[in-house]
């Protein structure tokens, strides 16, 4: 059973996911402002959120970032839910560090997917062993959810982590935004590619001095180099051996 927190100002809007949620087996927490919000993710520790865009104290788009600059909350997949539906708004939701979008009025059994689908990716598989990838600074632990650049260790939302991977695991293939959004989100969801661009923008940031590993093919897509000679070459001192 997975735990589930959902933050959302409408009570409606917060029955009806209760409901739904729970008729899946989800444990399911609510609360209806974004203080509130934030102090139960922060302590309850769920499996997902789901995350309304416009609250009455803290927009959704603010708890999302604090969410994610918190090391417990860091890497718990977050669902945004809200009105807006014009791609700008998602893209900010995406660039904070959502890693799904779900637009008002939305249909439970599609958002139902959307939870599973999310769940599924991030729930490790017991006893099986620890799985590494190294190229050039950079090292990943696949069963672990850890990446490192060099001497540091890198934290990633789970998207910006199977993003990576994806994109590791193909390197020197052009990677179109279609089949990263079906490869890494996990089904032919109805939004903008431009989703794709924000996830590589905020994970080549964060990827810092390994940024230029992931090349772009302007009017295709991205790619991975097929060396990182030129680029550093030498593992992370400090990651496990």
């Amino acid at each position: 059973m997975s735990k589930i927190v959902v933050i959302d100002d409408e009570q409606d809007i917060l029955d009806v996911l209760e409901f739904h949620l729970k008729s899946q087996g989800h444990e399911v927490l609510t609360a209806r402002s974004g203080h509130a919000g934030l102090l139960l993710g922060q302590s309850s520790a769920p499996d997902l959120i789901l995350l309304d865009l416009m609250l009455p104290d803290v927009s959704g788009t603010e708890v999302c970032r604090r969410l994610r600059a918190s090391p417990s909350t860091q890497h718990i997949p977050i669902v945004m839910l809200t009105a807006l539906g014009e791609e700008v708004d998602r893209v900010v939701g995406f660039e904070v560090g959502a890693d799904d979008y779900v637009v008002k009025p939305f249909s439970v059994r599609e958002l139902g997917l959307r939870v599973r689908a999310l769940l599924g990716r991030t729930r490790r598989e017991p006893n099986k062993p620890a799985s590494l990838l190294d190229f050039g600074e950079l090292r990943i632990d696949r069963e672990a959810h850890r990446v490192w650049v060099r001497t540091s260790e890198i934290e990633l939302t789970a998207l910006e982590f199977k993003l990576l991977v994806t994109l590791l695991e193909r390197k020197n293939r052009v990677q179109t935004r279609g089949v990263l959004l079906e490869s890494v989100w996990g089904m032919q969801a109805n939004i903008s590619t431009r989703t794709v661009d924000a996830h590589v923008k905020r994970l080549r940031e964060k990827l810092d001095t390994a940024r230029d590993y992931i090349e772009t093919v302007r009017g295709v897509g991205y790619r991975f180099r097929e060396s990182p000679a030129g680029l550093g070459g030498s593992a992370p001192q400090g990651a496990p051996s």
